[in-house]
């Protein structure tokens, strides 16, 4: 199988995986967070001269823990996932390795350190991501933990703060700046 035609494999992977009735969270996310999430790692990449291919292929994986296991320790459940799933593919092990380590240091909440270009590019469009998806974020806060309006909007500007401290890179702040800086505007009171 050619490599272009893996990384096509594996989107359409985490698509048929979101539509399961046995997702976690539905389809949403594919639309709302995997689609931006992978186009601002691409951007990323291209920009920074990382491996576009790793990048790509570890943004549509980095949440596959989530939508098939839970949240807790995705991370962890989504590397092992890309690692099955890529070897059943025939992805070279030394690039399945690469691609597990994005998903393993992508978790902000946990202080990982990233260890290469491509896994902090991960880091950043996920938390780039986020700000495209605002929405779902309150729809979180207010419905799975059943914040009240108040608490949810501390909750979404400590969250939204919280990406933006994340952001290393220049690149990513000057692509995200005037949403973090609306978000600020208008949940800071």
């Amino acid at each position: 199988m050619k490599r272009t035609e893996i990384v096509e494999e594996i989107r359409q992977f985490v698509e048929d995986e979101c539509r399961k009735p046995t997702s976690k969270y539905g389809f949403g996310p594919y639309d709302s967070h995997f689609v931006p999430m992978v186009k601002y790692a691409k951007k990323l990449a291209l920009e920074m001269g990382a491996d576009v291919e790793i990048v790509e292929i570890a943004g549509w994986l980095h949440d596959i823990g989530s939508i098939i296991v839970g949240r807790e320790d995705h991370h962890v459940t989504g590397a092992e996932i890309a690692r099955k799933k890529l070897g059943e593919l025939g992805y070279p092990e030394e690039r399945i390795a690469s691609v597990a380590n994005c998903i393993l240091h992508h978790r902000g909440s946990q202080k990982m350190e990233s260890e290469t270009l491509e896994e902090q590019i991960i880091i950043e469009a996920d938390s780039i991501s986020c700000f495209d998806n605002i929405t779902g974020i309150f729809r979180a806060a207010l419905v799975n933990e059943k914040k009240t309006e108040d608490e949810a909007r501390k909750s979404v500007l400590k969250k939204m703060t919280n990406k933006w401290n994340q952001l290393r890179f220049e690149k990513s702040k000057e692509m995200i700046g005037p949403k973090y800086e609306a978000v600020r505007i208008l949940l800071d009171r």
